[in-house]
């Protein structure tokens, strides 16, 4: 699974006009499944993204968690960060994991960090659907990981 984790003061998504999911003061999480991940790469990520130290503490360090401010995320799937663009101007897919099974991954990821944060508060954007994302980038710190890395 490939994930872009971004700190964020608020973000929201919306779906045919409707929000379905927000958050505050926290985590953007954009969410890709790869062929043949697993339970265990979304356990992976959920674990780390909750304990990822990137929120300032008083001095102005990145010292602390999303669940030491008590803040939350928002998570929405995003095939497209398994684009496969080596070969001429138009990306593929092949990468990305079959939608049925992809949803499963994605929804069981999103309830391993509802888990893993204290406040419990996670937003979810709708499996497959054409989402407007606001997204209030704080400093903008943004970090890209793979639970392949997690495994090494």
């Amino acid at each position: 699974m490939i994930a872009v984790i971004q700190r964020v003061t608020a973000a929201s998504c919306v779906v045919d006009g409707e929000t379905v999911g927000r958050c505050g003061n926290g985590l953007m999480v954009l969410l890709g499944v790869k062929a043949g991940d697993s339970e265990e790469d979304g356990r992976l990520l959920a674990a780390k993204i909750a304990k990822l130290r990137i929120f300032t503490d008083e001095n102005g360090k990145m010292n602390l968690s999303v669940n030491d401010i008590g803040g939350g995320a928002l998570v929405v799937s995003n095939f497209t960060l398994l684009a496969n663009y080596a070969h001429g101007n138009r990306p593929d897919y092949l990468n990305a994991e079959k939608p049925e099974r992809a949803k499963a991954l994605y929804l069981g990821f999103a309830s391993l960090l509802r888990e893993a944060l204290v406040s419990h508060a996670v937003g979810e954007g709708v499996f497959g659907a054409d989402m407007h994302l606001t997204i209030e980038n704080d400093g903008p710190v943004t970090i890209v990981m793979d639970s392949e890395i997690l495994k090494g």
